[in-house]
């Protein structure tokens, strides 16, 4: 195991290369599968066999890795300090550099506080960074958009927003010293401040970038009653310009009043018939298709987008005073915790009843991006195909050689024909699956809250290439860059190779 040192010099930073993953799922489309080749099938986290480095991380971490510029970025929580200035639960993302794990700097936010449901302890920061040049953009654990330098403040603090010791620095704390480890924030909109959200649990948003905004889902949700949308007319995805972090749009949907628990997921694109659409899944079981910003004015009004068509993964559920359903296993609204998934025109999303609240009902979902139904309803009706799953489900589907590989929280791992829904196999891992599987390589990757992580073929029929125990569960999705599978569990990250050391 290598220590990561207090920090790595200057980097100088180009764009990001064709084999870097910048952002969580390939780009615009979200598809779970990499293009990567001479993966490992197998390592040996005791003997180190396979194994290139392994960090610490803290004691929970939610995040997926991303990987771009020669870092390596994550977010856990502030269980394994790396500073001992920061002390207690924070949330804290980690900069590490790609050659050797060392760290290079930390983003590290403390709590809100108060009421535990806002920003639950321990939890870290759960988003995943977007990556483009010199430039993170990320959601921390206080549901802020940043953009951050990722080069840190090795290059001196660069841009409008100065004020990163008084925000690393809790309440009634006077503001910390800016060190050479510390994240470098370009600019930070507070998005439960700017358009009156009512974050749940943790913000989890994987920032979609195209040309110049950014889309990110709000995480807006119920109270801590679990029974009361606080902020019933808040939207649930805003669209920021890159460059100064000005709200440029947001949806006009209402989704507010039917989010059975909170927003989960995040938006992806693709070109339809020559308009690009934005896919973003609501709390409320739908998937909405907006057109996408071409350009904005500096300064103006916030824009609302214009919705295409509104495709509902449940219709026969209910729609109306969703809550009075909380804790009902039979009945009950559905909702979407996993990203839609581009793939040749069609749209693939995982849907069903929630985890701790809902009904033990769920699907994959095939829908025709190109029809709409009736263009005044904006209502797409164009379901190809439902695949039911056994489980709830929280994975991205992944979309490789004609077939459909995705995960549920029931362990078991689907293959379904991509264009029928008909069902190749399925395989029982038995340990629950948050996380989504990676296709890389001819390979199926995918880890468990049991500590396993399986290897499978990614092909229509089934074989089992190898099975690996962990140091501890996996919540995450793995990813593979530069040759490197990167998997995070609660407490470590593996950065594994084939014939390392």
């Amino acid at each position: 195991m290598l220590t990561p040192a207090l920090f790595c010099g200057i980097v100088v930073v180009s764009a990001v290369s064709a084999h870097d993953q910048p952002q969580w799922g390939q780009r615009y489309s979200r598809n779970m599968v990499s293009a990567e080749t001479g993966l490992p099938e197998t390592f040996d986290p005791t003997t180190g066999k396979n194994i290139k480095w392994v960090v610490p991380l803290g004691t929970e971490t939610y995040s997926t890795p991303i990987v771009g510029g020669g870092k390596v970025l994550i977010g856990t929580n502030n269980a394994n300090p790396r500073d001992p200035r920061h002390k207690g639960d924070r949330g804290v993302l980690l900069c590490l550099d790609e050659k050797d794990g060392s760290l290079c700097w930390q983003l590290v936010v403390p709590k809100i506080g108060g009421d535990p449901y806002l920003d639950w302890p321990h939890a870290g920061i759960v988003s995943s960074p977007t990556v483009e040049g010199d430039k993170a953009y990320i959601v921390s654990n206080r549901g802020e958009v940043m953009c951050l330098d990722l080069n840190g403040q090795t290059n001196g603090n660069d841009g409008p927003y100065q004020n990163e010791g008084r925000h690393t620095a809790p309440s009634g704390s006077e503001p910390m010293e800016v060190s050479k480890t510390d994240a470098d924030i370009i600019w930070l909109f507070d998005i439960p401040a700017e358009v009156g959200i009512h974050p749940h649990d943790a913000a989890h948003s994987s920032i979609l970038l195209h040309g110049e905004f950014l889309y990110v889902n709000t995480s807006n949700g119920v109270d801590n009653t679990h029974r009361r949308i606080q902020a019933p007319n808040a939207p649930s995805l805003v669209v920021l310009d890159k460059t100064t972090g000005r709200l440029a749009a947001q949806d006009d949907e209402r989704i507010g009043p039917r989010i059975f628990h909170c927003t989960w997921s995040s938006p992806a694109l693709g070109d339809v018939n020559g308009r690009t659409l934005i896919f973003f899944c609501g709390g409320d079981g739908v998937c909405y298709a907006f057109e996408a910003l071409r350009s904005a004015p500096a300064s103006g009004p916030v824009e609302k987008l214009k919705n295409v068509w509104r495709f509902d993964c449940d219709p026969n559920a209910p729609k109306e005073d969703v809550h009075q359903y909380i804790g009902n296993r039979s009945e009950s609204p559905s909702n979407i915790k996993s990203m839609p998934v581009f793939y040749r025109n069609r749209v693939y999303v995982t849907v069903g009843g929630d985890i701790w609240w809902g009904k033990d009902q769920a699907w994959l979902k095939c829908i025709d991006a190109t029809r709409t139904g009736n263009p005044a309803e904006h209502i797409c009706r164009s379901e190809v195909w439902s695949y039911p799953l056994e489980h709830h489900c929280c994975s991205t589907p992944s979309i490789y050689d004609g077939l459909a590989f995705t995960a549920d929280c029931g362990g078991l791992v689907h293959c379904v024909d991509a264009d029928t829904g008909q069902p190749c196999w399925t395989h029982q891992t038995k340990g629950e699956i948050w996380g989504s599987t990676l296709v890389a390589d001819g390979k199926v990757y995918v880890g468990t809250r049991r500590r396993d992580f399986w290897v499978l073929a990614a092909s229509r029929n089934k074989r089992v290439i190898s099975m690996i125990e962990l140091d501890s569960p996996t919540t995450s999705t793995p990813v593979a860059a530069n040759g490197v599978l990167y998997i995070a569990t609660m407490n470590k990250l593996y950065a594994v190779e084939r014939s390392g050391e």
